[in-house]
C-alpha cells in the first residue's frame, strides 16, 4: 500500500490550498477548496486575501452580489459557505437537504413548547408563516427581517434558548424561520446592512437572486461530486475526516468511496484515501506562509489535525471545535495571530521556526495590517490564544 507521510501531506495542502502562489480569482479559490467558510463573515475576505494576488473586498463584493458567479448558502455541517454557483447544487443535494428534517422538527417543537402555535399546530403555523414570509420576500425582492416582520407579524415572537446556559437569550421567530427557508434552498443571502464585515443580511429569493432554482441532481451523482472535489485538494484524508467534514452516516461515506473508485493508501493515523488518478508522489512545495483566519477553510478541512496542527489545539481552537485565526509555515501550524483594539496585529509563535520563515512572517503580518488599515475585525468565536493577544 503506498505510504503518504506528514512531509508529503503538507505539501500537497501548500500546493492545492492556493497558498503557495498567488490564485487568478476568488472564483478559483472557492472552487479549489471547495468553498470558503463563511460563518465569520470576515473569515471569507481574509481566506480571499491570503490567496488572491492584489485582492481587495470589492472584488468578492462583486462576484457575490453583482456577478453573483458566487453563493453563499448553507453546506456541510450546517456550517455557511460560500461557494461557485455549479458547487451549490452539488452541495444542497449531497448535505443540506438532509438537515431539512431536523431543523423544522426541532422548530416545530420549539413553536409549541413555548406557546407561540397550540400544542398539536406547530407544523401548520409553520407552513403558513413560512408561505407568507416568502410571498412577502417575492413582493419586496430583498428584503431583512425586520422588514419581513412588517410584512408577516407572527415573525416578531420570541423563542428562548439555552436556558440556565451562560449563552441563554431569545431570538425572533424569523430568525429561526428564515434560516429553515434558507435550509430549503428556497432563499439565500443577499447584500449585507453594512460593510464586509457584517454579518446581518438582507434576503432574496433563490429563483430571483439566481435567475432559477437550484438545478436539480441525482442524490448520488451529488455525493460523488462534491466527495471527488473535496479528495482532489483534501486528500488523502481519512474515514474520519470524510465523515466529519460532510456530516454523512460511515454508510454513505464508505458507499461513495466505493463510488468514485477512491484508493486506500496508509497514514500515520491509518488508512487513508485518495483518488484513483492521485496516488503519484508529491514532490516539496516551495517555501511558503500564511496568516489565515478564524474558521479558514483549511485549517477546518480534516477531523484529524496532528500532522498540520500538532498539539497546538487547545490555544488555537474555542471548547466548540471552532479555530481562531493560524500562522502557517510550509504546510504546519505554527502560532497565532490578532488585531488588537487599536488595529495592530499582533503574532505570536508557539513553536520555532528558522529566520527565513520568521521574517516572511512577520512582513505577512505588516501585509494584513496594512489591507486591514482602519477596519477593525473581532472573531465571532474567539480562541484563548487570540484573546491575550488581543489585549496586548
Amino acid at each position: 500500500m503506498r505510504k503518504i507521510g506528514v512531509e508529503e501531506r503538507r505539501a500537497r495542502l501548500g500546493l492545492r490550498h492556493q497558498l503557495t502562489r498567488p490564485a487568478a480569482s476568488v472564483e478559483a479559490v472557492a472552487a479549489e477548496i471547495v468553498g470558503l467558510h463563511s460563518s465569520d463573515p470576515t473569515t471569507v475576505f481574509i481566506s480571499a486575501w491570503a490567496r488572491v494576488g492584489d485582492f481587495v473586498p470589492a472584488d468578492l463584493e462583486d462576484a457575490l452580489y453583482e456577478r453573483r458567479s458566487l453563493v453563499r448558502m448553507l453546506g456541510m455541517r450546517r456550517t455557511l459557505f460560500v461557494v461557485p454557483r455549479d458547487l451549490a447544487a452539488v452541495m444542497d443535494e449531497a448535505c443540506t437537504k438532509a438537515l431539512v428534517p431536523g431543523e423544522r422538527k426541532r422548530l416545530v417543537r420549539m413553536l409549541e413548547e413555548q406557546g407561540i402555535a397550540p400544542a398539536g399546530t406547530g407544523a401548520r403555523w409553520l407552513d403558513r408563516v413560512a408561505a407568507k414570509t416568502l410571498e412577502a420576500l417575492v413582493a419586496r425582492g430583498e428584503a431583512t427581517a425586520r422588514e419581513l416582520t412588517k410584512d408577516v407579524p407572527e415573525l416578531g415572537a420570541k423563542l428562548s434558548f439555552g436556558e440556565g446556559k451562560t449563552w441563554a437569550g431569545t431570538m425572533g421567530v424569523s430568525t429561526r424561520v428564515l434560516f429553515l427557508l434558507a435550509t430549503q434552498g428556497r432563499i439565500v443571502r443577499a447584500r449585507p446592512l453594512g460593510g464586509w464585515t457584517s454579518g446581518q443580511y438582507r434576503w432574496a429569493p433563490t429563483e430571483t437572486w439566481l435567475g432559477g432554482p437550484l438545478s436539480p441532481i441525482d442524490h448520488e451523482e451529488a455525493c460523488a461530486g462534491l466527495l471527488g472535489r473535496w479528495l482532489r485538494t483534501f486528500g488523502p484524508a481519512t474515514s474520519t475526516d470524510i465523515r466529519w467534514w460532510t456530516g454523512w452516516t460511515a454508510k454513505l461515506a464508505a458507499t461513495t468511496l466505493e463510488a468514485i473508485g477512491a484508493e486506500e493508501v496508509e497514514l500515520d493515523e491509518g488508512i487513508g484515501y485518495v483518488l484513483p488518478d492521485d496516488t503519484k508522489r508529491v514532490g516539496k512545495a516551495d517555501r511558503w506562509v500564511a496568516l489565515l483566519p478564524g474558521l479558514d477553510t483549511t485549517v477546518m478541512g480534516w477531523k484529524e489535525r496532528a500532522w498540520y496542527l500538532g498539539d497546538h489545539a487547545s490555544a488555537l481552537f474555542d471548547r466548540n471545535g471552532n479555530a481562531g485565526p493560524t500562522v502557517w509555515a510550509n504546510g504546519h501550524v505554527v502560532g497565532g495571530w490578532a488585531q488588537t483594539p487599536g488595529g495592530k496585529v499582533v503574532v505570536e509563535l508557539l513553536e520555532s521556526v528558522d529566520t527565513t520563515a520568521r521574517k516572511a512572517i512577520d512582513a505577512e503580518r505588516d501585509r494584513v495590517g496594512d489591507w486591514l488599515g482602519e477596519v477593525r475585525i473581532k472573531t465571532r468565536f474567539p480562541t484563548p490564544l487570540e484573546r491575550t493577544l488581543a489585549q496586548r
